[in-house]
């Protein structure tokens, strides 16, 4: 081996390895990835487009070959493999790639299917009659030009497109460290947004999508759900986009529905997403469907699934937004080369940069317009003066010894320039018949008008934006065409769960201890009164039943807290479990606060501005707020009342807005009045004084006065009875009530209030823990002052602290 020879340079491999990667990143990032924000084009694009202008290959030419227009474009502009070229020459004429094709292919150019192009040397293109207004006026040094790959010749920079072609058929490209991906739009909404923004300079997004551009018009068409996807990626340059394809439910043979599939969200294939139908068939994970089979033809996309007799089409649909790609999501990230340079654009920016380079190619064709104006007028008006003298010229010309002598006496003798002595020289002798020296008259003016009108275009900024707006809508006129893509307002953040959900009734069952479930009302077994019943539930010893009911697994469940915080779940959001399961604890479904416990559970079909929560604390405040306020409640929680230090919400119960209340105090104390007396109030309130409470005297509960009913008091010592509504007349609110209770030393004071019917027992809870049964109509009925009989025995050191009701034999007696 021969030793190496020469002068060695010692490099740091860190920065050398830095150093290259950065200039493989930005050529990538210049050189290929991402569009240019004027024109809309990445180079290869850009250079496509230039190649069949320079070929001729007009929309109104025959086709050529697509090698050869590959061959040209890799010979003399784009050195990177005939592959590359191929595949931007294919993208460019599909039309479900591109809103606007600017390539008319002749062959098979691939499909929705994801069915690959013919090969180049069977396929045939030529420009379509939008790219002749990309190309326009090229010629005219309207854009910069630089030298190719081997500087044998030059190419255009950017084009001077008269189209906005990168919001119209966006954009997309993965560069190094950062990639684009821009949406299509309807090319009649962008030029007037366009003509919208010269007018106002300053429009807001919002006025702007408002008025004029108002999302994304993919070429696959599909429905946009919500604008907030749209207005994230217009004001911030990214934003989700919801998109599903658009169906309609058609009824085939025998009354069986069939969902049609019509149009898809862009970019999503067919053939794959007919597969992943057929193996979400196959895994059971969607049920009801009988047959599935692909009817698109020529005429249009048409995807059938035929679904069993009485399957419900929008279960199966939601379902396959979940697990498909019937709903997508499209990213936009608009990202684009400023000045060489990327940049994240709002769709304002996009718009600003598009006039901004119209206005530079105006300036610039105007410009060399005006140019060879001048120069023309210069050579007419040496043409008139000829005309006006043509014996003495003629004269000249015949006395002179060559074209050169000739050339300068027509200059001395006429203060004519080289170029207008030239021009008479060359001027043949039909120029003189009075027609043609007219035309040369008459065109002479017509020069000099339009000399005028150049520079009056050139010195009036306000008049290049006017014939920017009236390009821009020439265009529009010329290709613009209807919306395909149908924009809703619906939000959708998430496939809404209810429609997999059958409707159907279940039994709610919550334990003392906060332990809940759902079980269908088919595992129970009706029986009339006097059936021997069952064991329930797997609870603790010292746990019960102390809540029973029935609801539609789409009903609310509706939980409020001693904290004075709401939360909501559905039903079915509830653990299903059996008859005799435990059931799980409500704070594994709700985000409890510590120490915060249940106050009140109550069922509703929805929130409505005519029903309230009724709730009182134990200071003796209440409140009444409409069940609409809590539809935002859900699983996090929301304030329900705002409570004084020390305070603690006590009860909470359903109302219709017009029913009578009956509270409660540990002293025995009752009032009863009117919940309208109580008016309804916004949620983050503190409420207002329901009883005048004194002697340190707290609430210990609310009821609904229903006269069919009796109330049931329990005192700490046990002793309790069972007391009818009628007894106590309708009183104002904030007034310290009637004897409900007479407290003494032998009872205690009183813990708790509830309301009961033959239908119900009442369980009394202990402080340690111990629980005790009864059925209240065993109790007899007293009047106001008397505190009752023993009920419980507590033993020593022993106060019952608690009560609650549950239904008689309720598990096995669930009445719809």
């Amino acid at each position: 081996m021969e030793p190496i020879t020469g002068k060695v340079i010692p490099v740091s491999i860190e920065n050398e390895v830095k150093t290259s990667y950065l200039n493989y990143a930005m050529s990538v990032i210049v050189s290929r990835a991402l569009p240019d924000v004027r024109d809309g084009l990445k180079p290869v694009h850009r250079r496509i487009l230039y190649s069949m202008h320079e070929m001729g290959l007009r929309a109104d030419r025959a086709y050529k070959k697509c090698g050869r227009i590959v061959g040209d474009v890799l010979g003399k502009y784009h050195p990177h493999g005939d592959a590359s070229i191929y595949d931007a020459l294919v993208r460019l004429a599909q039309d479900f790639s591109m809103r606007y094709p600017v390539v008319n292919g002749q062959g098979n150019f691939g499909s929705v299917d994801g069915d690959p192009p013919a090969a180049m040397r069977y396929t045939e293109a030529r420009m379509h009659k939008i790219t002749e207004d990309i190309l326009k006026d090229i010629k005219k040094d309207t854009v910069d030009f630089g030298p190719n790959y081997d500087d044998s010749l030059l190419e255009p920079l950017v084009l001077p497109t008269g189209v906005p072609y990168l919001i119209v058929n966006g954009a997309s490209g993965i560069a190094v460290g950062m990639a684009t991906n821009m949406a299509p739009h309807n090319l009649r909404e962008v030029c007037a947004g366009i003509c919208a923004y010269i007018d106002d300079p300053d429009i807001s997004i919002e006025d702007m999508m408002r008025e004029y551009i108002k999302g994304p018009d993919f070429p696959t068409g599909a429905i946009i759900f919500g604008q907030k996807g749209t207005y994230d990626a217009y004001r911030y340059g990214r934003g989700k986009i919801v998109v599903r394809a658009r169906h309609h439910i058609e009824v085939i043979k025998s009354g069986k529905e069939a969902i049609i599939i019509t149009e898809l969200p862009y970019m999503v294939n067919k053939a794959n997403l007919v597969v992943r139908i057929a193996d979400l068939i196959k895994d059971k994970k969607v049920e009801g469907i009988t047959d599935l089979r692909d009817e698109s033809d020529r005429n249009g996309m048409r995807v059938v699934i035929e679904l069993k007799k009485g399957t419900v089409s929008d279960v199966v649909l939601n379902t396959l937004y979940t697990h498909t790609a019937l709903q997508s999501n499209f990213s936009a990230n608009n990202l684009a080369l400023v000045d060489g340079k990327p940049q994240l654009l709002n769709l304002l920016d996009q718009i600003r940069y598009f006039v901004a380079h119209r206005k530079d190619v105006i300036i610039r064709r105007t410009k060399y317009d005006l140019n060879k104006a001048e120069e023309r007028a210069h050579i007419l008006e040496g043409l008139k003066i000829a005309l006006e003298n043509i014996d003495e010229v003629v004269e000249i010309i015949k006395k002179s010894g060559n074209v050169s002598e000739a050339r300068l006496n027509l200059m001395d003798r006429f203060q004519l320039s080289e170029k207008q002595s030239q021009a008479i020289l060359d001027m043949r002798l039909q120029k003189l018949t009075s027609l043609e020296t007219k035309k040369i008259i008459d065109e002479l003016q017509e020069v000099l008008s339009f000399i005028e009108y150049c520079k009056d275009l050139l010195a009036n900024e306000y008049k290049i934006f006017n014939l920017i707006k009236d390009e821009t809508t020439e265009i529009s006129n010329k290709y613009g065409d209807d919306r395909r893509t149908e924009i809703r307002n619906e939000e959708l953040d998430d496939v809404d769960i209810e429609d997999l959900i059958q409707q159907e009734d279940m039994v709610v069952v919550m334990s003392n201890d906060g332990f809940i479930k759902r079980v269908s009302v088919s595992l129970y077994n009706l029986q009339g009164r006097g059936g021997k019943g069952s064991k329930s539930a797997n609870l603790r010893d010292e746990d019960f039943v102390s809540d029973i009911f029935v609801a539609n697994t789409h009903d609310y469940i509706l939980s409020v807290t001693n904290l004075g915080n709401a939360y909501w779940t559905k039903v079915y959001n509830l653990p299903e479990g059996t008859r005799t399961s435990k059931g799980r604890h409500i704070k594994g479904l709700l985000n409890f606060e510590e120490n915060e416990e249940i106050t009140a559970v109550v069922s509703l079909k929805d929130f409505s501005e005519e029903t309230y929560l009724f709730m009182a604390t134990k200071h003796g405040v209440t409140k009444r707020v409409k069940t609409h306020d809590f539809r935002n409640a859900r699983q996090k929680g929301i304030r329900a009342i705002i409570l004084d230090d020390g305070d603690t919400l006590v009860s909470a119960l359903l109302t219709n807005g017009d029913d009578e209340v009956m509270l409660v105090t540990r002293n025995g104390l009752g009032l009863r009045f009117n919940e309208n007396l109580v008016r309804s109030m916004g949620r983050v309130t503190r409420g207002v004084r329901g009883i005048n409470l004194v002697n340190d005297d707290s609430l210990i509960g609310v009821t609904i006065v229903n006269d069919d009913m009796q109330m049931f008091l329990l005192s700490e010592n046990g002793y309790g009875k069972r007391l009818e509504y009628h007894h106590f007349n309708p009183h104002g609110r904030g007034t310290k009530g009637q004897c409900a209770y007479k407290t003494n030393d032998k009872s205690g004071k009183v813990i708790g209030v509830t309301a009961v019917d033959e239908n119900w027992n009442v369980m009394c809870i202990t402080n340690s823990g111990k629980t005790i049964k009864i059925d209240p109509q065993s109790i007899s009925v007293f009047g106001k002052t008397a505190f009752g009989v023993k009920i419980v025995t507590p033993g020593d050191g022993e106060k019952v602290v608690g009560l609650a009701k549950s239904e008689k034999d309720a598990e096995e007696n669930i009445i719809e």
